[in-house]
């Protein structure tokens, strides 16, 4: 897993509630009566639920509803529909005014000015108006947030790159006004950064950046945000009952600004220990909206002519999991990590395992019945950002990855042939072992260790390689694994932080805890360590703050230089909950990679009845041809 507070935290999204997606929100009741209905067009032509209330059980509580104080996702998911942000990100990725109308930077993009939209109104749990949202709000917000007291674990992520907050944050300086984040007005929030941050959009769905009405803080104060009570509410719904270990019930805000686009009348959690267990059947006899249907039970689902046309696949989330080789290995000495040290900086060796690695046949221990689904060329995924209209996977070097199929035991064995002398003359002896560790609370990851390992030892012969298999349980996986530098290839994975590639150069950054590429003694074709080559690139990159299109294709053409160099071997993306079994139409929620927005249920409605798989993939092929225009309408305004 990726680190969880970085100076730029992923908040993101891959474990969400059983939905796979947003947390649906509750809808007002326009008729008078208790049971809230659907509205305007939502059951036009059958399409839709009549009564638009989303189900669910939960076995896992969350904490805290101080969303200026929790780094954790179930909590933000729910922070997600009761207090709204700055910027938006509608069902196709584009950014949306939402509490601002509109926004510029200066000229230098250091100096960010939002104009916010009037008459969005705080309201308690009860919908009773409060205040005015204004500009204030942010900088209560940001104060509260800087405060060590209150020990906000995302202050990092705020301080990282406001002017002056991490000055403030640690004492060495004593007045807020310092700080890069005023209200000239009430309806004026202008934000200084350290320096120039092309992404500093995207950063705006986070917690960190949410506001909080500054005098009600003031009067809650270490009370805030422990009850529906103690806290007020500014976006789509309202946390009208919240009983820990009970249930927590969402109802629409009336007051909501964009109330005509809140579809969905009710979020219905109801707790109980045993959900994961219980869920299925519950879902059968139509007490829960959805799903996550477990793999030990979708070989009965998927033979069942009923329950068949109920299943399809999750969206794909934006975690992507990728093998790494490791280069500073730090294993028992039967498991030989001198000789390894030496095999791993052969780029003959790293390319046969690479070519002998069936990630097709891998992915079929997770998903059996359509396994290519999720397999991907590159380690950022496709959909997560894009530069005038184009993915960033059609980019650069990485475009022409992107069709490649990287499985193919003739090149691995051709590979091994050149492996073997240039090995020996090293000094290496063969077989080469190597160290392969997986979670032991995952079945399909303990089956996928053993398909690979009987894919490289069957393709390039127990001649040559030795997998050993290192079964490790899951409390202190990764600090006994791969932090520790205990494994020679590992599945690694990581996920977005913000809208721009940069993100995912994160995990092979010097002094980093994956794969600790900077001990390579690896040379290019003209001489150049392979990694010092791939890191200037990285900082081209980095340094280019204006020219997006050259800043994508600097960044695309390193990160192709790792996948071929065979630093790391891309596997695939994130399945969300795998396959599951929902009345939510997958391709209406809110979509971003980063922030908070995809768990929004703004926009979403209740279908009548559950998409098949087909269904599904047929949605799917028309939102990605509706998504490409959209990003290239955007792109040309």
């Amino acid at each position: 897993m990726k680190k969880v507070l970085s100076i730029l935290l992923v908040f993101t999204l891959i474990l969400t509630s059983c939905s796979g997606g947003n947390t649906p929100g509750p809808a007002e009741t326009p008729s008078g009566t208790d049971e809230p209905t659907a509205e305007g067009d939502v059951a036009e032509g059958g399409k839709y639920a009549e009564e638009q209330v989303y189900k669910t059980v939960y076995a896992e509580e969350i904490q805290t509803i101080n969303y200026l104080t929790t780094a954790t996702n179930v909590e933000f998911a729910l922070a997600a529909n009761l207090v709204d942000t700055l910027v938006d990100y509608d069902k196709y990725g584009v950014i949306q005014p939402a509490l601002a109308e509109s926004w510029s930077a200066s000229e230098d993009g250091l100096t960010w000015t939002f104009n916010l939209r009037k008459g969005v109104k705080w309201v308690d749990y009860e919908g009773n108006e409060v205040a005015d949202t204004t500009a204030n709000d942010f900088v209560s917000a940001a104060q509260y947030l800087l405060t060590p007291e209150n020990e906000s674990a995302t202050a990092n992520i705020f301080y990282g790159v406001i002017k002056n907050a991490e000055e403030y944050f640690n004492g060495d300086i004593t007045d807020f006004s310092q700080v890069g984040v005023k209200a000239e007005d009430d309806y004026t929030l202008v934000y200084t950064l350290k320096e120039p941050i092309p992404y500093f959009e995207s950063m705006l769905t986070y917690v960190c950046f949410f506001p909080a009405y500054g005098p009600f803080l003031e009067e809650m104060g270490d009370q805030f945000g422990t009850t529906n009570s103690a806290l007020l509410y500014n976006g789509s719904y309202l946390l009208t009952e919240f009983e820990p270990q009970m249930q927590r019930i969402l109802k629409k805000n009336p007051t909501y600004w964009d109330a005509e686009n809140i579809h969905i009348g009710e979020l219905n959690y109801r707790y109980n220990k045993e959900a994961t267990a219980l869920s299925a059947e519950m879902y059968k006899r139509g007490e829960i909206s959805d799903v996550a249907i477990p793999p030990a039970s979708l070989d009965e689902w998927m033979n069942s002519p009923e329950l068949k046309e109920q299943v399809r696949p999750d969206k794909l989330g934006t975690y992507t999991y990728f093998y790494a080789f490791n280069f500073d290995p730090h294993f028992d000495a039967e498991y030989e990590p001198e000789n390894w040290k030496i095999a791993v900086n052969n780029l003959n060796f790293r390319k046969s395992v690479v070519s002998a690695f069936n990630r097709v046949a891998a992915m079929t221990t997770e998903d059996p019945y359509n396994p290519e689904y999720r397999i991907i060329n590159s380690i950022t995924p496709p959909e997560f950002t894009n530069q005038g209209g184009i993915d960033f996977t059609d980019t650069g070097k990485l475009a022409e990855l992107k069709g490649k199929e990287l499985y193919n035991t003739d090149e691995a064995l051709k590979y091994k042939e050149k492996a073997i002398e240039e090995l020996q003359t090293a000094g290496a002896k063969l077989p080469v072992k190597i160290l392969m560790p997986y979670n032991t609370n995952s079945t399909s990851w303990a089956n996928e260790a053993q398909v690979v390992k009987q894919q490289l030892e069957t393709a390039l012969g127990t001649d040559y390689v030795e997998v050993t298999l290192l079964p490790h349980a899951p409390t202190g996986f990764l600090d006994g694994t791969r932090r520790a530098g205990n494994y020679s290839l590992m599945k690694c994975n990581w996920g977005p932080d913000y809208a721009d590639p940069q993100t995912y150069t994160d995990p092979f950054e010097r002094e980093g805890n994956y794969n600790f590429p900077e001990y390579t003694i690896d040379t290019t074709e003209d001489g150049k360590n392979v990694y010092e080559a791939y890191e200037s690139m990285v900082n081209e990159a980095k340094g280019e703050f204006k020219d997006l299109a050259k800043r994508y294709g600097l960044f695309a053409d390193a990160e192709a230089m790792l996948i071929d160099e065979a630093f790391v071997i891309p596997y695939c993306v994130s399945g969300g909950n795998g396959y599951v079994a929902s009345k939510i139409h997958p391709f209406e929620a809110p979509f971003a990679p980063f922030g908070i927005s995809s768990e929004r249920w703004k926009g979403q409605k209740l279908l009548a009845k559950p998409m098949s798989t087909e269904e599904f993939n047929e949605a799917y092929e028309v939102w990605k041809t509706e998504r490409e225009e959209a990003l290239k309408k955007a792109a040309n305004k």
